[in-house]
């Protein structure tokens, strides 16, 4: 199953050269995260009441390929790697037509109120196995 979020850059998103900055992959990429689980039905304000975990980026391995620039139309594309009880791996590219721009590997975890690590809801664990 592959998640695609549109995204345009905006000139907000660039540096003085117009090129977007680099940090700002990250912010496309975990908005692309959240329209994921929420495509899920996953409400993630009541994962947090009801089962008190929440999601967290526990590593993030990053590729910058090819510049994206003010304007740009770019999809981000999300796919699950891998799923464990406790984890979630998911590779996300940003694309530019048929351009790859940018290569990111992303493990997800739960973590309680104390920040504790905890398992991935069940309900979770299921709608994406």
């Amino acid at each position: 199953m592959v998640h695609t979020l549109p995204v345009r850059v905006y000139y907000e998103d660039t540096d003085m050269g117009g090129i977007v900055y680099y940090a700002n992959y990250l912010r496309y990429i975990e908005r692309a995260r959240s329209d994921w689980v929420r495509s899920l039905g996953v409400d993630q304000n009541a994962m947090r009441e009801k089962d008190g975990v929440v999601f967290v980026v526990r590593r993030v391995e990053a590729d910058y390929l090819k510049p994206a620039k003010f304007d740009d139309e770019l999809l981000v594309r999300t796919v699950v790697k891998a799923v464990t009880g406790v984890r979630l791996i998911m590779v996300q590219e940003v694309v530019r037509g048929d351009d790859l721009l940018f290569h990111a590997e992303v493990t997800v975890v739960c973590v309680g109120e104390a920040g504790a690590p905890a398992r991935l809801p069940a309900n979770i664990r299921r709608q994406i196995h």
